[in-house]
């Protein structure tokens, strides 16, 4: 049957185009590094452009975030495929193993056609550009999907790529989310999201019946550790800086922090004067970014409302001097809940904003069985300076990613792969390991010219019989 939607109609025709296109003329190496320059450039012209844009749709979104969240981040990712690229496209050499000497045997990295990108609205530019870079990097084709939730940005995305790629190389679906559900439907060579975990889901499930491959950047509760003997002022200033950063809108922001009991009143000390002193007025600086929709403001609030009736004591740190005129623009201010019950919504749920819950402690362990006890988080932040408890948490913790005194900043490495783990998501990209996503890895043996495999047939005797026995030996 039909769809009524036109948009929806069009996106079959123009994956096909998309692929088409592909199969008669597969990126070369100066076709993909060519393709890399212009998209670098193109994005450097426009950049205060984007940042223009995002922040009419964030209400405001603080430039400097902006800067370094989108456009750095986007450059420092192109730089390296471009550095990196033609060693990338060298067959990688193996070995064919005693058993088939003479022949050679090597591992080609193979594009594999049309990627499917659906980029989410926190990072709008940043999680739409990178990975359509890397997937060009590979020699593909690429279709994107930019987050309805940010339409300025959306439509700066589309008209950028217009302008350095034809629309038989990188198309952009714009629309809402039937949209968006239909796309994931598409039988694409394979397909990235990144968004939430519940809307993952339907992702992969949309893919099923084509097989597509999936990679799956999805979020969850990330934990900070902090140490018996952490020093506590560098260690809020680094947390501070991730849990605030986008006013906490990051996949991996720190989501809440275990700290020893004893510690704890010095802990909310220094992280209301970290926050103080970063913010004097919160509701007039341009460097704290604000709510990105109605919608998300009103989920935030509404954990803070269910934190309140459970009777747990919550602390707005950095007060509006207008509360009201704060709601209207969306301006959610940093705020800590003590010790949530594990029942809580803002337990059960990924925070996504500027809550800080914490949690405390007694010992290492049971921190670690705590983290443990609940799905794998796409990051873990360890704070503490005794290598042996170091090893202690890394060697008992699976996470998508860590970072030991810091936070979010392995996500900038460019030579580390990015990715989840279970609910947190599947799959990698970053670098290297982005351009092995969205290729085949393409196992090749080169057979020589007269080899003892020649001689393996029947009857089996004689020298035939001797080379089953060396063989099986």
């Amino acid at each position: 049957m039909k769809s009524n939607t036109p948009a929806i109609d069009q996106m079959s025709m123009t994956l096909a185009e998309l692929r088409t296109a592909w199969l008669s003329n597969r990126p070369d190496y100066e076709q993909r590094y060519d393709d890399l320059k212009r998209l670098r450039s193109a994005l450097k012209d426009r950049l205060e452009l984007m940042v223009d844009v995002i922040s009419a749709d964030f209400g405001h979104r603080s430039r400097h975030e902006s800067l370094l969240g989108e456009g750095m981040t986007v450059f420092s990712e192109i730089d390296h495929m471009l550095s990196h690229l033609k060693s990338w496209m060298k067959p990688e050499k193996r070995s064919a193993g005693w058993r088939m000497w003479p022949a050679k045997a090597e591992v080609r990295y193979v594009p594999v056609g049309v990627v499917g990108v659906i980029s989410p609205w926190n990072y709008p530019v940043n999680l739409a550009l990178t990975p359509l870079a890397t997937a060009i990097a590979a020699g593909n084709h690429v279709y994107l999907k930019p987050s309805e939730h940010t339409p300025r940005t959306s439509e700066f995305l589309a008209a950028l790529l217009a302008d350095v790629f034809p629309a038989s190389r990188v198309a952009v679906a714009l629309g809402g989310p039937e949209v968006g559900g239909a796309f994931a439907g598409l039988a694409f060579d394979h397909l990235l999201f990144t968004g939430s975990t519940a809307v993952g889901k339907k992702v992969m499930a949309a893919a099923a019946p084509n097989l597509t491959p999936v990679t799956l950047e999805l979020g969850g509760k990330s934990p900070v550790f902090l140490g018996e003997t952490a020093p506590v002022k560098k260690a809020v200033t680094r947390l501070i800086t991730g849990k605030l950063y986008n006013a906490g809108q990051t996949c991996i922001a720190p989501d809440y922090a275990l700290v020893p009991h004893a510690r704890k009143d010095e802990f909310v000390e220094a992280v209301r004067r970290e926050v103080t002193s970063r913010y004097t007025q919160i509701d007039t600086t341009p460097d704290y970014t604000h709510i990105v929709n109605e919608g998300q403001y009103r989920r935030l609030r509404s954990l803070l409302d269910d934190a309140v009736n459970r009777g747990h004591e919550v602390i707005t740190l950095a007060e509006p001097r207008d509360a009201g005129a704060a709601e209207i623009k969306r301006l959610l201010p940093p705020t800590l809940v003590l010790n949530p019950s594990d029942d809580s919504r803002i337990m059960q749920e990924e925070i996504f904003g500027p809550i800080l819950p914490i949690k405390t402690y007694t010992t290492v362990d049971e921190a670690i069985d705590y983290i443990n006890a609940h799905e794998r988080p796409l990051a873990f932040y360890c704070f503490s300076d005794d290598k042996f408890e170091t090893e202690k948490l890394l060697s008992n913790i699976v996470a998508g990613g860590v970072c030991v005194n810091e936070t979010l900043l392995h996500i900038v490495c460019n030579d580390l792969p990015f990715g989840g783990v279970g609910a947190s998501g599947m799959g990698h990209y970053h670098g290297r390991e982005g351009f092995r996503t969205f290729s085949k890895a393409m196992p090749v043996l080169h057979q020589a010219r007269m080899p003892l495999s020649d001689r393996l047939k029947p009857p089996y005797k004689g020298l035939a019989n001797l080379i089953v026995r060396l063989f099986v030996r």
